[in-house]
């Protein structure tokens, strides 16, 4: 039997509902009122959880990185831009405490050691791994010791890359997300057949993690066996920053986390039947 997750009170896996989260990430820009904002976007789809990325800075990013010139609300540096985007304990512990209230499981993407003590503070449920962090090995057994479940993001990487980040983390409290790290992705790299592959190798839960525009990839990766998704949320796709065109409004959220939810109910349990529903259908319309 398929091995299963818990997260907080919820159950990721085969025969379990799926579980979404919205990726919040850095489309907060630099502002807890929109995220607290975005909080709500997904608590009124029906999400289970939303997702945030923590980074310590002079730990990710080189000195001639942060130097770079860019042009941004925050000044004329990537460093000033790097800067802009992360929050803090304040800003966390209002997120917090507002996630709490509202009853909806939060957590976050850690890109370094410090940021996984950071985010610990916390006592989040769960950590994620992106996909920019599947090769870390030193962060990968870091994440581990918390004794968290994980969901780890598989883009730009190959299968002997994965493999190799499983073998550093072991199946058990693991999720494995197929995904395309372009932002947006186009349809032919999508790929969702992936997760069927995945499947066939991983005895733990499979789910996708989309950049795509639109909702149909989303809602077709459940259909093929999906135990978790994952999008991108924004109040506005217009908005400055770099993820906000692979995000969802309100609406797009609403009908993913609608749709998958229909998916068990449709899909039925494979037995063909005439249902009670159908009885006066044939007395009306059979002759024999």
């Amino acid at each position: 039997m398929r091995k299963t997750v818990k997260i907080a009170d919820k159950i990721v896996g085969d025969g379990n509902p799926c579980f979404i989260t919205a990726e919040i990430g850095i489309n907060h820009n630099g502002s807890v009122n929109i995220a607290k904002r975005l909080i709500d976007i997904a608590l009124l789809a029906g999400c289970d959880a939303v997702k945030f990325q923590k980074r310590t800075i002079d730990v990710v990013y080189t000195p001639e990185e942060l130097a770079k010139e860019r042009q941004s609300v925050f000044g004329n540096t990537n460093g000033d831009l790097k800067r802009g985007l992360e929050f803090g304990y304040e800003q966390y512990k209002e997120i917090d405490e507002y996630c709490k209230q509202k009853g909806i499981i939060w957590y976050a993407s850690c890109w370094d050691e410090q940021a996984v003590d950071f985010i610990e503070q916390f006592n989040t449920p769960c950590y994620k791994i992106a996909s920019a962090s599947l090769t870390d090995d030193n962060l990968l057994k870091y994440v581990r010791k918390t004794g968290k479940p994980i969901f780890l993001a598989t883009g730009m990487s190959t299968m002997e890359q994965i493999q190799h980040a499983v073998d550093v983390l072991g199946e058990d409290n693991l999720i494995i997300y197929h995904c395309t790290s372009t932002y947006p992705t186009v349809n032919n790299e999508i790929n969702l057949k992936v997760i069927s592959t995945l499947r066939q190798i991983y005895n733990c839960p499979i789910g996708f993690s989309g950049h795509e525009k639109g909702i149909l990839p989303s809602i077709m990766s459940a259909i093929l066996g999906a135990n978790a998704v994952e999008r991108h949320i924004t109040i506005d796709r217009t908005l400055w920053g770099s993820d906000q065109a692979a995000s969802l409004e309100r609406e797009g959220i609403y009908r993913v986390v609608r749709d998958i939810h229909q998916i068990s109910a449709i899909m039925g349990d494979g037995v063909k039947r005439v249902y009670d529903s159908e009885i006066p259908i044939i007395e009306k319309l059979r002759r024999k």
